[in-house]
């Protein structure tokens, strides 16, 4: 079983309404398809979506990276593909996109999971994202993530009014390092009383000692996004206690090899886990969900809603 080739698609889904964030705004889900052929004909896929505001990659480079080392891993096996991969000097979610594709020769995902996924709220106004979270807000989408971004009190009166307005909703807080230490502790002092499941990535990714100070302060459980994208990322936080909670998402860490070192290591520590995503396309969804289902012990959350939010089913 042999690699004979490998190609690569750049693939483009449209959103029903914009993504917006603290660090960016996105109206279509963008990313590289790789398509690795055996020799015996079969297939496999993997997915790389641009998202240079957090990974350093787009489009061009994902694409420039994969086309530059792909020659090297033609005729070996899927196996010596995955040792080889460990060694090229590529981003994160390059790496990733061969990862999956390679990993899934050997070994088949189930891509489902009977844990419900958060349905994202856009960053905007108070109004804007009131009605958002009430379309979205059902018995079956009950998880709602709110998106926020320097300004404090704009989130803290968001969060009161949307948990008003959908008592039962799990709230999960999002501020994609906009705040400050100062920031923070007023949020948690403001919504000590709202009930809210989790606070993620208050701070910028490098500010640890913050992040920690925060967590020590909290009630509320604090993740760990952007300052965990390697092993040792995560092995940093959790041996420091900087966070309660890890953030996995495959176009941080490097695919689903590195992923399930992360997922090992934070059972082992009995850390729970967030699997979380990028807007990424179909099929690294499913790689995830397929992670959650072979790790419900320490997954507790699920973000992986991209599928939810397309304005039209992706056919390839």
């Amino acid at each position: 079983m042999k690699i004979k080739k490998i190609t690569t698609t750049i693939e483009t889904i449209p959103l029903k309404t914009p993504f917006i964030t603290a660090l960016r705004r996105v109206d279509n889900v963008e990313f590289v398809r790789v398509r690795i052929e055996l020799q015996s004909g079969n297939l496999s896929f993997g997915e790389a979506p641009a998202t240079k505001a957090i990974t350093g990659e787009d489009l061009d480079l994902i694409l420039n990276s994969i086309d530059s080392y792909k020659a090297r891993l033609i005729g070996l096996s899927p196996q010596e593909a995955i040792a080889k991969l460990d060694s090229f000097k590529i981003g994160s979610s390059a790496r990733a996109a061969l990862d999956m594709a390679l990993f899934n020769i050997l070994n088949p995902l189930n891509n489902k999971t009977d844990k419900k996924t958060a349905i994202t709220i856009s960053l905007g106004d108070v109004s804007k994202m009131l009605a958002d979270a009430n379309i979205a807000y059902t018995s079956q989408n009950d998880i709602l993530k709110l998106k926020f971004n320097d300004n404090i009190n704009h989130a803290i009166e968001v969060t009161k009014k949307i948990k008003e307005q959908n008592p039962d909703a799990s709230l999960l807080i999002d501020a994609n390092q906009a705040w400050s230490y100062k920031d923070s502790i007023t949020y948690i002092d403001a919504i000590k009383d709202v009930g809210i499941e989790l606070i993620e990535q208050p701070v910028k990714k490098d500010e640890l000692e913050s992040l920690k100070k925060i967590t020590e302060y909290s009630d509320i459980p604090i993740v760990a996004d952007e300052s965990c994208f390697t092993f040792e990322d995560v092995k940093v936080v959790v041996e420091n206690k900087i966070a309660d909670i890890i953030n996995i998402k495959l176009m941080k860490c490097g695919g689903i090899t590195k992923a399930m070192e992360i997922l090992e290591y934070c059972r082992a520590k009995k850390v729970p886990v967030m699997m979380g995503s990028m807007l990424e396309g179909p099929t690294s969804i499913a790689y995830a969900s397929s992670l959650v289902d072979a790790y419900k012990d320490v997954v507790k959350y699920v973000d992986l809603d991209s599928p939810l939010l397309y304005k039209e089913n992706f056919k390839k």
